[in-house]
């Protein structure tokens, strides 16, 4: 089976132009990127628009990640909290919906005390409030609910699957940053990444990529404290290379790394596969 992957940064390159956002990313060999809204706004519709134009012309596929405040699962649906997440993810979805975005990547959310499954049924029944909204503003784009780096807390990959099994819209999106800190440094082999990829796969619809977000990482306790350049760490994209050449399904991944040389190293070694691919069918 062969998989293409496409590799961009999780921060968009310039914030002047799109002609200059999308000149960098060609000339550094992304066929990504996910535009960076987690500190908040910054992109208005109309540079959404030509971001859009210029994606679609140059085969780069975008993806928006919503503030960070921007989660579902609050203790009420009400209250200032709850509509401001409901307004960041709602101006998500409008410029994701204006560049063509394939998703809106999104936190899961916290505990807050309660039981997990009450904080899931949280979740799920404050995303359907979401839809209804985004439905009637003709925004209702894909959104991808990310699995999150802190053992205790919501986000587990068991939680985010569950989460897109109940909401046909959601699909769930993988940090191997934050497992390989919650699992203590177990992403070392393909097959730890393989087994996370075929829980994805099997809620992921036919034609949907996996989602990705990779860098090294550092954690203590099963806890992620920070994204490292590439190589400081354990974890290393040859594994994935391998577990993403073994499913017939598209991939993108973006690099969280801090700096551009580890993105490059990253970029480097994904996109072997698609090399060894090519070799194998000819």
């Amino acid at each position: 089976m062969s998989t293409r992957i496409r590799v961009g940064p999780a921060r968009f390159p310039s914030r002047e132009s799109p002609e200059e956002a999308l000149d960098i990313l060609l000339a550094r060999g992304y066929t990504a990127c996910e535009i960076d809204f987690e500190s908040g706004f910054w992109m208005d519709y109309p540079f959404a628009e030509r971001l859009g134009e210029l994606a679609r012309e140059h085969d780069i596929a975008l993806s928006v990640h919503a503030p960070l405040f921007g989660f579902m699962g609050h203790l009420e649906a009400s209250g200032r909290k709850f509509t401001s997440a409901v307004g960041a993810l709602d101006r998500s979805a409008g410029i994701a919906m204006a560049c063509g975005a394939e998703l809106v990547v999104f936190h899961p959310g916290f505990l807050l005390g309660r039981s997990r499954e009450d904080a899931l049924d949280a979740v799920v029944e404050q995303l359907g409030t979401l839809r209804e909204r985004l439905e009637g503003k003709d925004r209702a784009v894909t959104f991808g609910v990310e699995v999150m780096g802190r053992v205790r807390d919501l986000g587990s990959l068991d939680d985010v699957i569950e989460i897109s099994r109940r909401t046909a819209w959601v699909r769930p999106v993988l940090d191997f940053a934050h497992m390989h800190a919650t699992s203590d440094g177990a992403f070392l082999a393909a097959e730890a990444f393989t087994e996370a990829l075929r829980a994805v796969d099997a809620v992921l619809e036919p034609e949907a990529p996996f989602h990705i977000h990779f860098s090294d990482i550092a954690f203590a306790n099963r806890n992620e404290t920070k994204h490292l350049p590439y190589g400081e760490g354990t974890l290393r994209a040859d594994p994935l290379r391998d577990a993403l050449d073994a499913f017939d399904r598209q991939a993108t991944v973006i690099s969280e790394s801090p700096d551009e040389r580890s993105s490059q190293a990253i970029r480097a070694v994904l996109e072997g596969i698609g090399v060894s691919s090519a070799k194998r069918a000819s």
